[in-house]
């Protein structure tokens, strides 16, 4: 796992806000968001796209993973902003509204018509209804949709709410068998899943226990909307000493020469099967990882 990629906290920074866009740079974001879309008004798309694609290309972000989410190809300005983001190369476009494996095929015979340069991964909004029913389907296209491109999926709880009603209350029990059902598919096929944003800026506790409730349900990060967000994400999702330090315990006790051919050990009084050399691996290596960032 040396090229593990952390996107723990992963800040949506509006296009349209020139001073966002530079102070995003010095942010401890894992990941950036640079919207087209949600965060910028009609009159200022143009400038948006504009200001995030000279953005890119002038680069000053460090190894922050750089993510346009560009206007659906449906909009007025769905078609230039892809082939702005195309050009600005950023690590990844995040598409709005994937409702269907059709809109992925569609987004794929664009990038090949536009010869977009094959590092450039497509990030996939899950937010309607429609999407959470044709989920396993979507989550297939990236290993079924030639050119698909597919690595990650993103939650809009907020455009859930508004199209099923649901409401955003504490611990989200309205929407969690939605959520649970997305981030099945997502490890089924093995892609990274970010959580939705938390919407109270102001209520910095309330964003940990949220981004806690996010790593205990088995999200790579979380999608945020204020700086003051990502030192609770940064932090909630790092594994604690304690679960480090016992995830070192395991791998080393597995690795005696008489557990060598043993299906389960006992480690500090607790029962450990060989399923969970894995995750006491991928703590470790989500630790380094962490820990060689230095945020």
């Amino acid at each position: 796992m040396a090229d593990l990629r952390l996107r723990r906290s992963v800040l949506y920074m509006p296009g349209s806000n020139q001073r966002a866009l530079d102070k995003a740079k010095t942010l401890p974001a894992d990941s950036l968001i640079l919207d087209l879309e949600d965060a910028v008004a009609p009159e200022a798309k143009d400038l948006a796209r504009e200001q995030v694609c000279a953005a890119v290309k002038g680069g000053g972000y460090g190894d922050r993973e750089i993510v346009i989410r560009v206007n659906a190809p449906q909009t007025p300005w769905g078609e230039e902003d892809l082939k702005a983001a195309i050009e600005a190369r950023p690590d990844a476009i995040l598409m709005p509204k994937v409702s269907s494996t059709a809109v992925l095929e569609a987004i794929a015979n664009r990038l090949e018509a536009l010869d977009a340069p094959e590092d450039i991964d497509v990030w996939a909004m899950i937010e309607t209804p429609a999407a959470i029913l044709n989920i396993q389907h979507i989550a297939k296209a990236g290993s079924t949709v030639p050119g698909c491109r597919l690595t990650c999926f993103v939650l809009g709880t907020n455009d859930l709410a508004k199209d099923t009603w649901a409401q955003l209350v504490k611990g989200r029990a309205p929407m969690m068998p939605w959520i649970m059902f997305a981030l099945a598919a997502a490890r089924a096929n093995g892609l990274t899943i970010l959580d939705g944003v938390f919407n109270d800026i102001e209520d910095v506790e309330g964003c940990r226990e949220e981004c806690r409730q996010s790593r205990d349900l088995g999200f790579d990060g979380k999608t945020l909307i204020h700086p003051s967000q990502i030192e609770p994400a940064n932090t909630c999702f790092a594994p604690s000493g304690e679960e480090v330090a016992r995830a070192r315990k395991v791998i080393e006790a597995f690795d005696l020469p008489e557990n060598a051919k043993r299906g389960a050990i006992k480690v500090d009084g607790r029962m450990y099967e060989r399923q969970h050399i894995g995750m006491a691996r991928r703590a470790v290596s989500w630790h380094e990882a962490i820990a060689a960032k230095g945020t």
